[in-house]
């Protein structure tokens, strides 16, 4: 029979395991909860959707805006093609152009820069709403005034 040493370190190895799992991830503190969102999407794109539940399970406040053209939204945004995904997002005066990981917003609205958003170009395999596990580093830009420089990498 395990003593209460062994038994609280067996618990928390079980709930190490829960969290490393996401089962427990909504009791992390994200930075993100009580933050609102629009998420702009084609309503034929099931990854985007995906993308407004991720931003829901950290706490954002999310409304999602069906649109077939979203070529006014990222000129309203000033996203350069080279930078731009299948959906954006407006988030608490921030632009969030694509398949944005978790640590880069929490990099965004822990330090707030001045700056119009940021963007991961494309649909990387492995991001949040993407299926499938991460097969490189994710290159997020800064975006300000229709200019990108690099933002992070996670």
């Amino acid at each position: 029979m395990p003593n209460r040493r062994q038994t609280l370190k067996l618990l928390g190895v079980m709930a190490l395991g829960l969290v490393n799992d996401g089962v427990l991830a909504q009791s992390k503190p994200s930075g993100l909860k009580g933050l609102e969102a629009v998420v702009y999407k084609s309503p034929a794109c099931n990854c985007c959707g995906e993308y407004a539940n991720f931003l829901k399970e950290y706490g954002v406040k999310v409304r999602v805006v069906l649109q077939d053209d979203l070529g006014p939204i990222k000129a309203r945004y000033r996203i350069p093609a080279e930078a731009q995904s299948c959906h954006t997002v407006h988030i608490e005066g921030y632009v969030v152009e694509g398949h944005v990981p978790l640590a880069a917003l929490q990099k965004l609205f822990r330090e707030r820069p001045k700056i119009d958003g940021i963007a991961l170009p494309g649909m990387p395999i492995g991001t949040p709403g993407m299926p499938g596990s991460k097969t490189e580093p994710y290159r997020v830009l800064s975006l300000k005034n229709g200019q990108l420089t690099p933002f992070a990498t996670f």
